[in-house]
């Protein structure tokens, strides 16, 4: 994955308010102490519902 692609949420999230299947942007990418990705979830207004960091097995690249 790379900043900015657009991503698909594959597991629930609860606490964060989100489902699988929701979809996300790659806004930051971190290296340490693992890989992970801060992703933002938006509303059809563009407003913020949630930024998580994720592991690559909890999203997939939308195509």
């Amino acid at each position: 994955m790379e900043l900015y692609d657009t991503v698909r949420l594959l597991v629930d999230l609860p606490s964060e308010g989100l489902e699988a299947g929701a979809v996300g942007a790659v806004v930051h990418i971190f290296d340490r102490p693992r890989v992970a990705y801060e992703v933002e979830f938006t509303d059809d207004d563009g407003r913020t519902i949630a930024q998580v960091p994720l592991t690559a097995d909890q999203v997939r690249v939308v195509a």
